[in-house]
């Protein structure tokens, strides 16, 4: 069993990501699954591609895919994914889409089919807050969960895949009063303990 784990780089102006901070940190095997990790960047298709291109090599039974949430309390997997780049601020490459589709014929939206549920439980259990989120937003992580699933539709049968978000880390937010952050080690806590019901799933 082979899972993709991928994290994206800094963005906005961050000098660390903790998505892929806690990627980096994340065990080689879970729940008796082997980890592939990906480094994305923070750029709209090119992200898409990075991560296209992993699984053309793995042809790995689940994708998850992981970004920065900062202002959440919990960690969040997503339940849908929409067809439609609006970019608040620009990508690392000064690339700023206003109401753009993602994929022009592709469908309105696609759900994850990552067992969201089973992995907000797993993650409570593991003592991190959770919850599942109804909105990717419209920026690079949307747009990643969007073409992935599309990829996913299209050519890889027999995988499944989504995307979680994980908040700020605690060394992100010291000078900026009341902002909801997490411990690193809360972070990778909750990321294996998502691995690992997604794993326990496709046992």
């Amino acid at each position: 069993m082979k899972i993709v784990v991928t994290g994206f780089e800094p963005f906005g102006g961050e000098s660390i990501n903790p998505a892929q901070e806690a990627v980096k940190a994340i065990r080689d095997e879970i729940n008796g699954a082997q980890i592939v990790k990906c480094y994305v960047p923070v750029v709209f298709y090119k992200a898409i591609d990075t991560v296209y291109d992993v699984m053309k090599k793995e042809q790995p039974d689940a994708v998850l895919l992981i970004g920065q949430a900062g202002g959440r309390f919990e960690i969040t997997p997503e339940r849908v994914a929409i067809n439609v780049d609006d970019a608040r601020i620009p990508d690392n490459e000064g690339q700023q889409p206003v109401d753009k589709k993602i994929v022009e014929d592709g469908p309105d939206a696609y759900f994850s089919t990552l067992p969201i549920k089973a992995m907000v439980e797993k993650i409570k259990e593991a003592g991190v807050p959770s919850s599942v989120s109804n909105t990717a937003g419209t920026y690079v992580c949307n747009h990643l969960m969007y073409g992935i699933l599309d990829k996913i539709a299209k050519e890889f049968p027999d995988t499944i895949g989504g995307f979680m978000h994980v908040p700020y880390l605690h060394v992100q937010v010291k000078n900026r009063a009341g902002v909801p952050s997490l411990s690193e080690e809360d972070v990778i806590k909750g990321i294996e303990a998502a691995i690992g019901a997604i794993a326990q799933s496709l046992k």
